[in-house]
């Protein structure tokens, strides 16, 4: 991984703390003028997941529930201090399965896209791309939910130079 895949101060964990409340209060508005997005949960895979520095920021009070899970046909990458789950067919990447708390779910979607610098569908600015994708509890059962993987032209750099995470879990790198 270089650093230009990620430009210098960007980046989860870096919106500067006075910022955090303007851009999300900013993205709240904007996300009020697009379609109706279904309330999904999210899959996290790195430092959004219990313990990590980005769960007690982001997620610590706005969940209603938070299960083991994994993300089938997925492969992980260890980037600068944070990792990128790019499609890879009979791959899978562990996490978590975030279900937001009553009355959260549209600021903390909000909060997650400018984290993970997600500007909308196909955007040449986006890092990551938050796709709805099925995510599979320990028990096997399948669960619909938001995961935001690396854009297309990193996810082709990583396929050719990054360093995979073998047996695709963050916290056992």
């Amino acid at each position: 991984m270089t650093s230009a895949d990620r430009p210098e101060g960007h980046g989860e964990g870096t919106i500067p703390r006075g910022e955090r409340g303007a851009g999300i209060r900013a993205g709240i508005r904007a996300a009020e003028e697009l379609p109706e997005l279904p309330e999904l949960p999210f899959f996290v895979y790195g430092t959004l997941r219990p313990g990590e520095v980005n769960h007690d920021l982001f997620l610590r009070g706005r969940t209603a529930a938070e299960e083991p899970a994994r993300l089938p046909d997925a492969a992980l990458y260890e980037g600068p201090g944070y990792p990128y789950a790019v499609d890879r067919p009979g791959s899978a990447v562990a996490g978590e399965l975030i279900t937001p708390a009553p009355g959260a779910y549209g600021e903390l979607l909000v909060a997650l896209d400018l984290l993970e610098e997600y500007e909308g569908p196909g955007s040449p600015g986006n890092i990551y791309d938050r796709t709805a994708r099925e995510a599979l509890l320990p028990d096997g059962t399948p669960v619909r939910a938001w995961v935001y993987l690396a854009a297309p032209a990193l996810a082709r750099r990583l396929a050719r130079s990054g360093r995979q995470i073998p047996g695709g879990d963050w916290l056992r790198r």
